[in-house]
């Protein structure tokens, strides 16, 4: 009897590492060589680089800015904040493990709506509003980094739009160049993102204890309420995380390796963001830090007054660099997964014989994201796309709800309770309603015109799923409904 205890207790790990005994994976797509009649993509990303490319997607240049935000509404007590809105990121961020682990493949957050529901509609609205989400931050980040340059350079004859499209060509020929090129570049931005924010801690590491933790500017203190409006205001800092499941196909063993990445980042992501947190109001008093332009830029000039002003502007310039890469990257899987469900079409499921690179999805985003560049400030465009993210992430968790509770269903190598996606998408759902009461209307607006647009694209193309499960071609489905 105490022995089987032992072995019950011992379970769950092997199970969520394991899968359970229902129906085995199907193999993942074959790993063509280069050259071949028909390539597919390179399966090569090892476990660090996917954690890399999992951090580097979260760290991006929002706790640059957030952290002062964010103690305007939580004043000292807002590193509670961030560990609020990471247990709420981790109930999706396990979700999106679990469906890596169970189906990786390009199409991501698109191929596992199809899997679940089987309708195209969905799938469609789904794929599009990732691919918004994606290419909106790309053109942003284009601008900010041809911005960033021109301080930094002090070139002012160059037109920052110049700049801007000649970065977004730079980044353009990476993605085409390989999915190693992209993850090594990714390495190096993601290590100089965590060191900028390293280096804060360190220089701040002697204020700590000089200011009350727990010090709000509510006369209530910390309570539900308190804790909830910091989890909505944090919770972004963790957005990023999903474009993993884009290159889970390029992954080795992503049964494995990609839900010890999504987990493991998501888990150095909230340390930092603790510790910055921590040190931002030790060093700063938490109101003169929520009024600060640059409040990471002011505690160095605090704490380390030797720092160099242009420092920062280069650690910035790497930070919104390697969140547009990542987003060109997984903007370019995408395309090809929903060309591959016919969903989009045929062609931008090509890839290239010897690259191993969804080379015509990449060109077709291309003059999308010139465009956009062009369109100028798309700041308020951006913030409705995390409207739509939000919702994609309360049907991708409905979604992991759906095909656990399908028998014959493929069975993972990450498994988790049935809890976890409908917490997961209580949350997601919650956080959207708070956003749309929120009493601007601005991003609502443009999220509702945005999805119109997406359901008039529909109307107009009629697309047909290749198949009722949304499948790669080829791909068989694990028994039925």
């Amino acid at each position: 009897m105490e022995r089987n205890r032992t072995v019950r207790r011992a379970s769950w790990l092997h199970v969520c590492l394991a899968g359970r005994n229902r129906t085995p994976m199907p193999a993942s797509p074959p790993d063509g060589p280069a050259g071949s009649a028909h390539p597919e993509l390179h399966r090569s990303i090892g476990p660090v680089q996917l954690f890399a490319y999992t951090l580097g997607g979260m760290l991006g240049a929002g706790i640059y800015g957030l952290v002062g935000r964010a103690a305007g509404e939580l004043g000292a007590a807002v590193w509670l904040g961030f560990i609020v809105a990471m247990v709420a990121a981790l109930l999706t961020g396990l979700s999106y493990a679990s469906l890596g682990s169970r189906h990786p493949r390009a199409g991501g957050a698109a191929y596992v709506t199809q899997r679940a529901f089987a309708r195209p509609l969905l799938t469609w609205v789904v794929g599009l509003a990732v691919m918004a989400s994606g290419l909106t931050s790309v053109a942003t980040q284009s601008r900010v980094v041809a911005e960033n340059l021109l301080r930094l350079l002090g070139a002012e004859a160059v037109a920052p739009l110049v700049l801007a499209l000649g970065f977004l060509l730079l980044i353009a020929g990476v993605v085409l160049r390989g999915i190693q090129e992209s993850m090594w570049v990714n390495m190096v931005c993601t290590a100089v993102e965590a060191l900028g924010l390293l280096l804060v801690i360190a220089v701040g590491a002697p204020w700590w204890g000089s200011a009350d933790l727990f010090e709000t500017p509510s006369p209530d203190g910390i309570g539900l309420s308190f804790l909830m409006t910091g989890a909505i205001l944090t919770f972004f800092a963790f957005i990023g995380f999903e474009d993993t499941l884009n290159v889970a196909e390029e992954a080795k063993d992503p049964r494995r390796t990609l839900p010890i990445g999504i987990i493991a980042a998501m888990l150095a992501a909230t340390a930092l963001y603790i510790a910055v947190a921590i040190t931002a109001v030790s060093v700063v008093p938490w109101r003169e830090l929520a009024a600060a332009p640059g409040p990471l830029a002011e505690v160095m000039a605090r704490a380390a007054p030797w720092f160099p002003g242009w420092g920062y502007v280069a650690i910035t310039i790497f930070a919104v660099s390697n969140t547009a890469l990542l987003n060109y990257v997984t903007a370019s899987r995408l395309l090809l997964g929903m060309a591959r469900q016919g969903l989009m079409p045929a062609a931008c499921a090509r890839i290239h014989p010897t690259r191993r690179t969804p080379h015509v999805a990449t060109l077709v985003l291309l003059p999308v994201l010139v465009a956009l560049i062009l369109a100028g400030d798309i700041g308020q465009l951006a913030a409705a796309t995390v409207l739509l993210l939000l919702a994609v992430f309360t049907v991708v968790n409905l979604a992991l709800l759906v095909l656990q509770r399908r028998d014959g269903e493929v069975a993972g190598g990450f498994e988790v309770p049935s809890f976890v996606p409908a917490l997961g998408a209580l949350v997601c759902g919650s956080l959207l309603v708070n956003r749309l009461l929120s009493g601007d209307w601005r991003a609502p607006a443009l999220a509702g015109g945005m999805l119109a647009l997406i359901l008039l694209a529909y109307a107009i193309w009629r697309p047909k799923a290749r198949e009722r499960e949304g499948l790669a071609p080829g791909e068989q489905v694990a028994g039925g409904r």
